[in-house]
């Protein structure tokens, strides 16, 4: 497999052609969050563009609400992340396929 860097992520070309590789894994605490705070400006936006209007104190419960599901995504995210990383450990940890010869565990 051969594997070629770019100025935003790296591209694999393998049997199925290429694929792209980001630097960073996906976070999708993260992108709740940015939703969140994107839907906090959109709504004084549209107040300041004169379309609707938005109390003062609407930001707070967008935000902070938004932050407390972000913070259980995160969570949820870490023991999925958590959860598969023990999975493949064990597999590693499991008897040899021939125990017999030079390489057998002792």
């Amino acid at each position: 497999m051969q594997r070629h860097e770019s100025g935003h992520g790296a591209v694999r070309h393998g049997a199925g052609g290429p694929r792209r590789e980001f630097r960073h894994g996906f976070r999708p605490a993260r992108f709740v969050a940015g939703l969140c705070v994107l839907t906090a400006a959109l709504l004084y936006g549209g107040d300041a563009g004169g379309a609707w209007h938005t109390p003062w104190w609407v930001a707070f419960p967008v935000v902070v609400g938004g932050f407390v599901v972000a913070g259980v995504v995160a969570a949820v995210h870490y023991g999925v992340r958590r959860r598969a990383a023990i999975s493949a450990s064990r597999e590693n940890r499991e008897a040899p396929a021939s125990t017999s010869g030079s390489q057998a565990i002792r």
